[in-house]
Parts: C-alpha cells; sequence; structure tokens
C-alpha cells in the first residue's frame, strides 16, 4: 500500500523556524501537511499577547488553514477532555509497571476488530489513546530489548498522517507523560518511525538541535538500530540543510556516527580535504585514533560513506593532475592531497585500489615549477613513494618512479639555485641513499615521518623495492661519496634550520666509512662547515666531530681498508685559523713555522662566529687526544698525530668552558660532552677552588669596587708600567689603574696579563699597601680563570727571576711544572700570605696534572711481550702510585716546615699575625689534601715532621681527626722518636678531639709508657720521660679519669730511678765507677724533679678544676 505521508520539505522547515506565514500559504497544500497540527493549534489557542502583530499573524494562519479539509479532523483533536485522558493514561502506565506482562484490554476501548480496523471505526478521544497506548507498548518493547519491536498501527503507512497530528497535539498536551526524545528512542525502532519524527521536529522546530544531539549521542553504528538512526540523521539533515556542518561538529565532538558525518561533508565537497586532513592530521590524539579505526573496520564490511569520500578524493586527484598546468596553486593542492592520502595510507591503514594507485602515481610523478612551493611537493612526493610502497608495485609504475628520480637528480642544481630555502632535493636524496646503503631503515623512517609531519609506521619489508631502486639504479656508493664531498657548506649553520641538510649526509657517510672506501678526503669540507657554524650549535655539529674522529683513530672494523693514507687530522695551523682572532691565546714556547702555502689557503676561509668554531675545535683536541690514548692498543703501533702540550695549554680551553656554560641553552649538546673529557683529561683546568672562585666573582662583578672609575678610557701599557714602578711610592696610581682593570672583560685583562705578572714580586713586597695587594690579587684570579697554564708558567718565572733557576728548570710535561719544582722557590715566597695562596693554587694544578701525565706515559709507553700484546705490569703501577704519593707527602712536609721556619722567626706581634695568617693557609691546603687522599695522612705522620708545628697543624687542619683511627698503629714501631713523635701527636688529637675513641687510644698510648719507662735503660729512660711528660698532661686534663694510671706511672717511675741513683747501678745490676755513680745520681734528681713538677701540673690542671666536683 502506497504512503500517502509527504516528507517535510527544507523551506517548509524553515518558514516555521521563522514563522514566515506569508511563505507557508505560497506553498502547496500537500508541502504543508505535516506541519498542520501546530498550525490549527496556533490559530484556536488565545495568544498570550493581544498586540497588533499577533492577532494580523493569527489572521494569516486562518487564511492559510481555510480550505483545507484535513483542518476539521486536528481541531477535533484539540477538543479531546486531555485531563481526564491523562489520569487514565497514568494508571494504565502503573498497571505496565506492576506487570511484566501486561496487555492492553482492545475490548475497553471498543476495538473488538483489531487496532488497526477499530483505530479506523473510532471516535476521536478513543483514536487519541489507542495511539498513546501503542506509544506506550512500543516504549515497552524497547526498554525489553526485544529483537524486533514493532506496531500493527504505525509499521502502516496509511496512518501515519492521524499519528503525527495526534502525537503533535498530545505532545503539547501532555507533557508530563510526553517527551520528543523519549518518543524519538521508541519511534526509531519502527520502519516508518523517521518520518514521523522528523514531522515531530517540524512542528516543534526549537527542539531540532535538541534531537539531533541526542540521537547522535545514541547511535551505534554496528548496533541493530543503527541503520535506523543513520536514516534519521539523514532525513533531520535534509529537512534542515543549513544545519549540516553544525550537525558534523557534533559527531567531530561526541566522537560518534563517523558515515553520518562523512555524508555531510560530502554535501560540501569543496571542504572535504581540509576537513579529513584535520581529522587526522590535527593535534586531538583520540580524535585521530577513532577515525583511523573507522576507517579499517570500514574497509572491512566495505562503508559505502568512506566509498563515496574516495570516490570524490579520486576524482579531485585526477582533476588536480589534468589540470595542473592550468591551475596557479597546483603545488599548494597536490602537496595538500599527497599529505592526505599519506595520512589515510599510514594512520587509517586505507588499502589503495588500482585507480587510486594509477592516479596518484601520477600525481606524486609531477614536475611542478621551480619555486619553494614546488620544492616543497616534490619533498612530500618523494617521502609518500617511500610510505606507499603500492606506488611502484608494479613495473610500469616503477618505471616511472625511476624516471622521475631521474629528472630530480637533473634538476637538483636548478632547485638550489632558486628555491630560496636552506636545504635542497639533493641533500635529500643523498641521505636517504646513504641511509638505504647502511640499511638504516629507521632513520629513513624518522625522516619521512618528519618531513611529512605525521607518524606512520615503515616496515622494513616494504622498501626493498624502492631500496633497490635507490641503491642500484640511482646513487650507487661511489656516487654518493663524491657527490656529497662536493655539495657546499651550509652558511651559518645553526640549531634553528630545519630539514636535511649537508652535514646529516656527510654525517651518515663518515659513520658508514664509505668516504674511506673510496678513497675520498673529507677534512676540508668539516673545516670549512665548523667554520661556518654559528650558535646555536646545530646538534649534528657534535655527532659529526665525533665520527670524524673515531675514522681518524680506530681502525676499519671490516679491517679492509688502510686508513694510514686518508683522513689527516687537523694541523695546528688550521686550529690556529679558528682561534686567530682570539686574544686569549698564549703559548710559553714558541711554535714551530707553519706552512706558508697552508696559510694562504686558510686566509680565504672566513670564520662566521669564533665562538662555536673555537667551541667545536677545541671540542675535536679532546675528544682526539682522549680516543687516541684510549686505542692506543688497537693502532698496532700505527703512529699518529699528538699535539703538544705546550699548544693545548696556550689554547683557552678554561675560558670556552665558562663561556659554552653562559650561553647553555645555546651549547646543549656540546657543553656537557666538552666538560666531561676536560674534567677527565685535564683536571688542573677544572678544580673545585677555580669553580668557586669563578662563581664568586661573577657573583661580585663591578660591584666591589667602590670607587667607580671611567672604563671607556683606554688603559695604555705605559701608564701601567708607570703605575707599577711607582707602587711603594704613588701607591694611588696602582689604585686606580687595577680597579679600571677590574672593570675590563677577562680578553681585555689579558691583554696586560704579561706586564702584571711580570711585577708580582714588586706587588707583594711588605712595604706595599694591603689593599693594593687584595686588588692585584682579584686581577690574578680573575685572569686564571681564562690564562691557568700560561699564567702559571709566567707566575712562577716572575717570582724565580733569576735566569739561573729557570734554566735548571725542567718540564715533564712540556709546559706543566713538577710538582717539586714549583716549591723550589726563594723562602720569602713562601712569607708572603699572597704570594703562598698563588703558589699553592699553582702546586694543586700541577699535582692533578702530574698525575694526569703519568697516567697517560704508562699508557703510551705500554710494555709488550714477545706476541705483541700489551703487558700488565704491576710493578709500573705501583712506582705511579708511590711516585705520586711521594710528591702529595713531599709538598705537606715543605709546608710543614714552612710553619716550623715561620714560628721560630716570629719575634713581634705583626710577625706572630702574619704566622697565624700563613698558618691558615697552609692548614687549608694540608686540610684539603687530606679530604681528597686519606691515604695521604698515614704517610705523612708516619714519615714524622717537626714536633713545633703539631699544635699549629692540629688546630688548622680540621680533617686530623683521622689520624686518631691509626695512631696506634705507629706506637708499634719499636724508633723511640716516633713513638714520642706519636704520643705527642695523639695527646693533641685528643685534647682538640675528646670523643669516646679518643679515650681508648689514650689508655693505649699510657700503657705504651709505662711499658716503654719499664724496659729502657736509666739515660733512655730519662730522655723518654722528658718528652712523654707533657703529653701525659694533657692526656689527663683531657680525661680526668686517667688521672690514676698517669700518677700510677709517675710513682713507679720515681721510685725505680731513685733507687738506682741510691744503689749506683744499671738496670743491667752493673756496679758503676764513683764519678758515674756521681752522674747518674744528679741525672736520677733531675728526673725525679722533673716527676714532681709534673705531679705539680696535674694537681693544677686536673684535680683543682672545679668542674670535676
Amino acid at each position: 500500500m502506497p504512503v500517502k505521508m509527504y516528507d517535510v520539505s527544507p523551506r517548509v522547515f524553515c518558514a516555521m523556524q521563522n514563522l514566515d506565514i506569508t511563505l507557508l500559504a505560497s506553498y502547496p497544500e500537500a508541502e504543508i501537511r505535516p506541519v498542520l497540527p501546530s498550525l490549527v493549534r496556533m490559530s484556536l489557542l488565545s495568544p498570550l499577547d493581544n498586540t497588533e502583530s499577533s492577532m494580523e499573524s493569527r489572521k494569516q494562519i486562518l487564511a492559510v488553514l481555510i480550505g483545507i479539509e484535513v483542518v476539521n479532523s486536528i481541531v477535533s483533536y484539540l477538543q479531546v477532555n486531555y485531563h481526564e485522558l491523562e489520569n487514565e493514561l497514568k494508571k494504565e502506565l502503573q498497571a505496565r509497571q506492576k506487570s511484566a506482562f501486561f496487555e492492553g484490554q482492545q475490548h475497553e476501548y471498543g476495538l473488538q476488530s483489531g487496532i488497526a480496523l477499530g483505530f479506523e471505526r473510532a471516535d476521536v478521544a478513543r483514536k487519541v489513546r489507542v495511539v498513546l497506548s501503542e506509544i506506550f507498548n512500543l516504549q515497552q518493547q524497547v526498554s525489553e530489548q526485544k529483537p524486533a519491536a514493532h506496531s500493527e498501527m504505525l509499521d502502516d503507512g496509511i496512518y501515519l498522517e492521524e499519528v503525527v497530528d495526534i502525537l503533535c497535539i498530545a505532545l503539547a498536551e501532555l507533557p508530563s507523560l510526553l517527551n520528543i526524545l523519549e518518543l524519538t528512542d521508541a519511534l526509531v525502532h519502527v520502519p516508518n518511525g523517521h518520518r514521523i519524527i522528523c514531522a515531530l521536529v517540524a512542528n516543534f522546530p526549537d527542539c531540532y538541535r535538541d534531537v539531533v544531539s541526542h540521537v547522535i549521542a545514541n547511535c551505534d553504528e554496528d548496533g541493530s538500530d543503527g541503520k535506523h538512526r543513520l536514516m534519521l540523521l539523514m532525513g533531520l539533515s535534509e529537512m534542515n540543510p543549513s544545519q549540516a556542518l553544525a550537525n558534523r561538529s557534533m559527531c567531530v565532538d561526541m566522537l560518534k556516527v563517523p558515515s553520518f558525518m562523512l555524508k555531510l561533508t560530502l554535501k560540501h565537497p569543496e571542504d572535504l580535504i581540509a576537513f579529513l586532513t584535520g581529522l587526522l592530521l590535527g593535534n586531538d590524539q583520540n580524535l585521530r585514533s577513532w577515525f583511523a579505526v573507522y576507517i579499517r573496520s570500514s574497509q572491512k564490511r566495505k562503508g559505502d560513506a568512506l566509498n563515496l569520500v574516495r570516490v570524490e578524493l579520486l576524482q579531485k586527484v585526477i582533476q588536480t593532475t589534468t589540470n595542473a598546468s592550468e591551475l596557479r596553486d597546483f603545488n599548494l593542492q597536490g602537496a595538500v592531497l599527497l599529505r592526505l592520502y599519506c595520512a589515510l595510507r599510514g594512520i587509517g591503514g586505507l588499502k589503495f585500489n588500482d585507480d587510486e594507485i594509477n592516479a596518484l602515481s601520477q600525481l606524486v610523478t609531477s614536475c611542478p615549477q621551480a619555486t619553494p612551493s614546488g620544492v616543497r611537493f616534490v619533498t612530500l612526493a618523494l617521502c609518500m613513494l617511500i610510505a606507499c610502497p603500492s606506488l611502484v608495485s608494479t613495473i610500469p609504475l616503477e618505471n616511472k618512479a625511476v624516471e622521475w628520480l631521474q629528472w630530480l637528480i637533473r634538476e637538483d642544481a636548478f632547485f638550489c639555485k632558486r628555491s630560496g630555502t636552506s636545504t635542497s632535493l639533493g641533500e635529500m636524496l643523498l641521505l636517504l641513499a646513504i641511509h638505504f646503503h647502511s640499511n638504516q631503515i629507521s632513520a629513513i623512517s624518522e625522516m619521512v615521518c618528519s618531513t611529512l609531519a605525521m607518524k606512520i609506521p615503515i616496515r622494513p619489508n616494504s622498501t626493498n623495492r624502492i631500496k633497490q631502486l635507490f641503491t642500484q639504479d640511482l646513487f650507487t656508493e661511489q656516487v654518493v661519496a663524491l657527490h656529497a664531498v662536493r655539495v657546499p657548506v651550509t652558511p651559518n649553520l645553526n640549531g634553528t634550520i630545519p630539514g636535511y641538510l649537508p652535514v646529516h649526509c656527510i654525517h651518515q657517510l663518515l659513520k658508514s666509512r664509505t668516504f674511506l672506501k673510496h678513497k675520498v678526503p673529507i677534512k676540508s669540507w668539516i673545516f670549512k662547515q665548523i667554520c661556518s657554524s654559528v650558535r646555536p650549535v646545530h646538534p649534528v655539529m657534535p655527532a659529526l666531530v665525533e665520527v670524524f674522529v673515531n675514522t681518524l683513530i680506530i681502525p676499519n672494523p671490516t679491517g679492509k681498508v688502510n686508513i694510514d693514507h686518508m683522513h689527516r687530522p687537523f694541523t695546528e695551523a688550521e686550529i690556529l685559523h679558528v682561534f686567530r682572532t682570539s686574544k686569549l691565546t698564549f703559548f710559553a714556547e714558541e711554535l714551530p713555522q707553519m706552512a706558508e702555502r697552508s696559510s694562504e689557503e686558510l686566509a680565504q676561509i672566513e670564520v662566521t662566529c669564533p665562538l662555536t668554531a673555537q667551541l667545536l675545535m677545541i671540542y675535536y683536541l679532546m675528544l682526539y687526544e682522549d680516543t687516541r690514548l684510549m686505542n692506543l692498543t688497537a693502532l698496532g703501533g700505527r703512529k699518529q698525530k699528538e699535539y703538544s702540550n705546550n699548544f693545548l695549554g696556550g689554547l683557552p680551553l678554561k675560558y670556552l668552558l665558562q663561556k659554552a656554560h653562559h650561553y647553555h641553552h645555546d651549547y646543549l649538546s656540546l657543553f656537557h660532552p666538552l666538560l666531561r673529557l676536560i674534567i677527565s683529561n685535564y683536571p688542573h683546568l677544572s678544580m673545585v677552588d677555580d669553580w668557586l672562585e669563578e662563581h664568586n666573582l661573577g657573583n661580585q662583578g663591578s660591584a666591589a669596587i667602590i670607587e667607580l672609575v671611567d672604563s671607556k678610557r683606554e688603559l695604555r701599557p705605559e701608564q701601567l708600567d708607570r703605575a707599577l714602578a711607582a707602587i711603594q711610592t704613588k701607591p694611588h696610581l696602582a689604585i686606580r689603574v687595577f680597579k679600571q682593570l677590574l672593570q675590563m672583560p677577562p680578553e681585555r685583562q689579558a691583554q696586560y696579563g704579561q706586564q702584571l705578572v711580570q711585577h708580582l714580586p714588586v706587588v707583594f713586597a711588605k712595604t706595599v699597601p694591603r689593599y693594593i695587594k687584595d686588588l692585584y690579587n682579584e686581577i690574578w684570579l680573575r685572569l686564571n680563570a681564562v690564562l691557568p697554564t700560561t699564567l702559571w708558567i709566567m707566575s712562577l718565572r716572575a717570582i724565580t727571576n733569576s735566569s739561573d733557576s729557570i734554566n735548571r728548570r725542567t718540564f715533564a710535561n712540556e709546559s706543566l711544572l713538577e710538582p717539586m719544582e714549583v716549591l723550589s722557590c726563594p723562602r720569602y715566597v713562601f712569607c708572603s700570605p699572597y704570594l703562598l695562596m698563588i703558589l699553592l693554587r699553582i702546586l694543586k694544578g700541577s699535582l692533578a696534572a702530574s698525575k694526569t701525565y703519568l697516567n697517560v706515559h704508562m699508557q703510551q709507553k705500554q710494555v709488550l711481550d714477545k706476541n705483541g700484546l700489551v703487558q700488565t705490569d704491576a710493578d709500573r703501577e705501583e712506582l705511579k702510585t708511590t711516585l705520586i704519593a711521594s710528591q702529595e707527602s713531599a709538598a705537606v712536609h715543605i709546608l710543614l716546615e714552612v710553619l716550623e721556619y715561620m714560628a721560630s722567626k716570629a719575634s713581634d706581634r705583626v710577625s706572630h699575625l702574619e704566622l697565624r695568617e700563613i698558618q691558615g693557609i697552609i692548614g687549608t691546603y694540608v686540610h684539603q689534601a687530606f679530604i681528597s687522599e686519606p691515604s695521604l695522612a698515614k704517610l705523612v705522620h708516619f714519615q714524622t715532621y717537626p714536633k713545633s708545628v703539631i699544635p699549629m697543624i692540629v688546630a688548622s687542619v680540621p680533617s686530623m681527626h683521622i689520624c686518631i683511627d691509626f695512631v696506634h698503629e705507629f706506637l708499634n714501631v719499636t724508633e723511640m722518636d716516633k713513638q714520642i713523635f706519636t704520643i705527642e701527636l695523639t695527646s693533641h688529637l685528643v685534647l682538640n678531639y675528646s670523643i669516646p675513641k679518643s679515650l681508648g687510644v689514650s689508655k693505649f698510648c699510657l700503657n705504651v709508657i709505662q711499658t716503654t719507662l719499664s724496659l729502657l735503660t736509666a739515660s733512655a729512660k730519662c730522655k723518654f720521660l722528658r718528652n712523654v711528660l707533657p703529653a701525659m698532661v694533657r692526656f689527663v686534663e683531657t680525661f680526668p679519669i686517667l688521672a690514676d694510671d698517669c700518677v700510677n706511672i709517675l710513682m713507679t717511675t720515681g721510685r725505680s730511678l731513685h733507687s738506682q741513683s741510691s744503689l749506683g747501678v744499671t738496670t743491667m745490676q752493673m756496679p758503676l765507677t764513683e764519678s758515674a755513680k756521681l752522674c747518674s745520681y744528679r741525672d736520677a734528681q733531675l728526673h725525679i724533679i722533673m716527676i714532681e713538677d709534673a705531679f705539680k701540673a696535674l694537681v693544677t690542671a686536673v684535680m683543682q678544676k672545679s668542674e670535676l666536683y
């Protein structure tokens, strides 16, 4: 039976939305039939306002309804007693809730002949009751999730118009029972439900958005009602096409109904590409994943929406390719299509059909104009060939791709010349060929993904065909190597330049040893690129330097290539060319003459950013030396270039490291490996004291200067000489000059370094004011922060200014001084606090450098066995350790002897103050030495030193407490002098550190004293007793509990001495002569008096202390 109900047209719905009665009156009666219920109700109900405009609108509605026959029946539905009907329906709903198997009793409505036939014969009220009961029955079926909800009356289309009329009026009259959203959920399950819902929405146009969002939120395309809901959504969209894009946005926001979303998009085909690109390449990961899952599942079930989209996209590709010459923005349109298809393939997993493959192959192999957009298009096309292997799946397609790639190779120079971009196609082709040769598919995948700006999977087995094209047909290894070395370096190379550059190609070729294999020199190219680098440093540059150093030193893993004839390291002339603008490059010894020819060639190379080039060159030098030493065994006796320490010491390593730290973000990839290399190989350049001093100087800046001096005025060398010459007679000149120097940056200060250091002894003379010494010391520390090694040598030469001492001075490591030579200075140097601080700073550096030098010496001078293998010589290692310990202990002993000398000469208050200052300086050095190497403390005290220094060293060295752990070992030595020294040392330690462990050591010392006194002869006993009595007093003073033991020792010793002197015999019971008896008696009496004095000291120091009681 044909359906008589008409669908709601878009123009009728638009007129209902705007309540444009004039337009509705102009439409045919059949077209406005679905919205008659709301029009009839509006015309009959009394309006809320009685304005003239509302009355006019009502007249217009009545004019529309006059002459329409069906209006009378709609009016009759409005005359039903809905209040009574509502009560009956509520009772029915309650009955349905009580009984799960409720069946509406048809005879109650007088419908004995069936619902459909009875509906026709029933009166108006019963018709309304029957329709609503059917709706409730349908809702119950849906809620119980019956497999196929149906209704005899709703399934038949002949009653649809009347049903719509009744439901429209019931929705308005019974709002407590009926809701349009609930009606939508129920009616969507019947065949004609979508048409009924559309008619209801047309009568209530204000609920359009609520209904659409409700249906989208509850729609599951794979569910049983998915098809019906899709039909409903399409009907609602066709009824109101102006809301198509808004409905599509709801689908995107809710991640629902992708088929409906695509069909809506197809209604606006000009927006299709942009919309799909936004879905797959936008920032919303959840949206991308949802749409990718839909594409994969829709391919399996062959969804019509996706197929329609594919057909539309294919037409756009064909149209773009066909009209390529006519389109002004072909490059842009083509690039967008390429990225979209790559996303569909890589992210959505779309499998191209034959038509799509042919069309895309035609698009990819297009030859655009040589413009920046053309370069972009060709770059994307090249990546798509790799990302979509199906584009070269057949021989014709492969031939077409090869021809296109050959065209790219021929046209590359033309593209580079006119593209205006920082990268070229040739570099990208070259880098791809390099990766294919080395089979680095992961690197190719990363390059393709970053170029396409999307993360797509590229499987190794899918790239075999394109790999074969690159490696065999287009770029052989030799072609790659020869082409790469002729590529110009990137000017102003820095980390902000995007894309793939020549440096990437060279890095990969060096890594794969291609240059070595085909004997292509590369040093000149790398040097030019280093000179052309600026900050922020490109992240590949440190890696390039590292790979270059490895190829210089580490043999080829395959062992097939002899690298003696290839890849020479940078010469000193090339390195100095980079440093030619640096004012901090000073060499202690003159360098050998450089070749003039090389100097002329270097003069043509310009260093763009000196700081970046110098840092990269320093990194090369540090890495080269480190790698060379680590691989001495692998070199197999092959001679390798060595850079002299004089040359390395003259370069401003420390200053450059500070600059890299200052511009940390610009040199992020360079600072940390450079710092590691300098700390491990040049520890004297990275001492803790220097770092702390530099930090303090950096924080103080020029704020430490009280009087501001005009820093713009240039300081002439003759002014500095005049101020230094008259420093004692006219100190104000020196103060002004020193302050001006302190305001200068380190680069300018270094110009006056040699002049300043030459006058070092004069500045620190006793008659010079201390304020001048403080200013000069600060200048020296600033210079030490940038020129440590060179400054040390100049300072020592200034201190030992006689030519004899300079000639006698030996250099173990060329420019690095022997530690003992550092201390072989005149005595006045040790008596000046400022000179001593400078000397000790140099000493620390020389000791640290000496350790490194000895390690390097052992590595370079290896002992080989008869088979040529390196022999591990434990004796050499032990000798090295002994030598280092000897140097450190000798330095400490010399400084302790300085303390003894100063103490012996301290006669007045000024000399005592100088002694206190020097004691603090030496104590700080010794403390740091003991902390860094605790075994040194044991060695120094085992060797002993003057006893008069013990109180000073214990008071000024906080780490002396570690001696408490091992002094008991020294008491086991049979030498009396060492025992006396140990007891003296222990007594002072105990006095300063009264801890439980000290009590045990004190008891042990007293036991040793008692045992030793019982075994010695009278003369030896007297000598021993004379030295240990003060120590015993200190033991008791610290621990009064030991007073009984000390008294017992004194009493026993006193009785023994008195008995021996009275009897005139020795401890060996040998009779003495009369003169010997007299001498023995006198000595015994003297020592008995000494013992009595010790008793008095014990009583005074201990027994009379009120704190004990």
